[in-house]
């Protein structure tokens, strides 16, 4: 009897046991893909540092349903060929759930079929259109897409009476979806484009193609690409004294493009999220309360402020941990619950996506910043 009572101990202690460390919270494991490295380090950089202090304040706090997430970054330095090996790495040696990133358009184009084929939830920091137009069932984006960006600026052409333009863009992925969108969208504003030149992403000085603006008939100039080209841009436009208004993409939109564009930078305008003026923003602004703690936060952790870019983690990590939150476990579940998202004020806007729409924002999530004495200025 006694050596049955101490089986049968012995049997519900195992079962006990084992119901516990099932019970037992686990991790939540988050992929991430940012190019912390490279010519694109302006982007990854900070894109990496506010994932990792956001994942770390949601561990601080409990985690996500009494689990903890457990971040992966892999630097992919803006190579796309290493961005699509890292995913494949995350998805099948580390077994994420979810992946935020790249950091860059082309790296974003070249990753998402591995997302599309493996099923997992890819929620890009870039920019270019063409990531979620059209729809991709596993593929989100946080940055403001560049065809609202394009709006912004050619509604501010149309106050100032502007119609004929010259578009000078870098030919990288983000270019090439920006020098679309301005050539697709000029004839509903009534912009006619004079002149259309490039440059390539390691070019160091872009004096023909200005040159060549200069001799047009356009009124102003609008360059789109990443930093450091437009900061050279902004330096030969100086150089050869043309005095047409310069703009800018939101692909600059950070201190970083002021430090290489130095005093030639004085004067530009660009679209932006809210972030980089959040302090001027009226108390009635719904991602106000989000933005000043974003800031606050970054410069307690990093001691610079948290800028645009960073932002774009800020909000694919928010929007994961609210997907998670309501239900989305498996990368399936969390895939439909990001689909449903609604009215959530981020760094970046305002995100409502749904089955048609994974970007999320509207023309509303930007501002247009001019950039006065080395600082940002909002622009009425």
């Amino acid at each position: 009897m006694k050596r049955f009572l101490a089986a049968a101990c012995f049997t519900v202690l195992t079962v006990l046991s084992a119901t516990i460390c099932i019970a037992a919270p686990g991790t939540i494991k988050i992929g991430a893909l940012f190019s912390v490295t490279g010519p694109p380090s302006f982007l990854g950089e900070p894109e990496r540092n506010t994932a990792k202090m956001e994942v770390d304040e949601i561990n601080a706090k409990g985690g996500i349903n009494g689990k903890k997430i457990e971040l992966i970054v892999y630097d992919t330095t803006g190579d796309a060929t290493k961005a699509v090996q890292a995913a494949n790495r995350l998805i099948k040696e580390d077994k994420v759930v979810a992946i935020i990133g790249p950091s860059t358009t082309g790296e974003s184009m070249a990753v998402l079929p591995v997302a599309e084929k493996e099923q997992i939830p890819l929620i890009s920091c870039a920019a270019g259109s063409k990531i979620t137009d059209p729809v991709k069932k596993w593929v989100f984006k946080t940055a403001q897409n560049d065809g609202l960006a394009v709006a912004k600026i050619y509604e501010y052409l149309n106050k100032k009476k502007i119609s004929k333009i010259a578009i000078i863009t870098v030919s990288d992925g983000f270019g090439s979806s920006g020098r679309e969108q301005l050539k697709v969208n000029a004839a509903k504003f009534g912009i006619q484009i004079v002149e259309d030149s490039t440059f390539g992403p390691k070019d160091t000085d872009m004096t023909a193609q200005l040159t060549k603006i200069r001799g047009s008939q356009a009124q102003a100039i609008i360059c789109w690409g990443t930093n450091p080209g437009p900061a050279m841009i902004a330096k030969n436009v100086k150089q050869l004294g043309i005095k047409l208004p310069l703009f800018m993409s939101h692909g600059v939109s950070s201190k970083k493009f002021i430090e290489l564009a130095g005093d030639a930078a004085d004067g530009i305008i660009l679209p932006s999220g809210r972030v980089i003026v959040s302090d001027v923003l009226p108390s009635s602004d719904k991602q106000k309360k989000s933005l000043i703690a974003f800031v606050k936060d970054y410069q307690k952790h990093y001691k610079t402020e948290g800028d645009h870019f960073g932002g774009h983690a800020w909000d694919a990590v928010m929007l994961l941990k609210n997907a998670i939150e309501k239900g989305g476990e498996t990368p399936s579940q969390i895939r439909d619950q990001l689909e449903k998202t609604q009215n959530i004020a981020g760094i970046g806007g305002i995100f409502n996506f749904s089955p048609t729409d994974h970007a999320g924002l509207s023309k509303d999530a930007f501002v247009l910043v001019q950039i006065k004495d080395k600082d940002w200025a909002l622009v009425k």
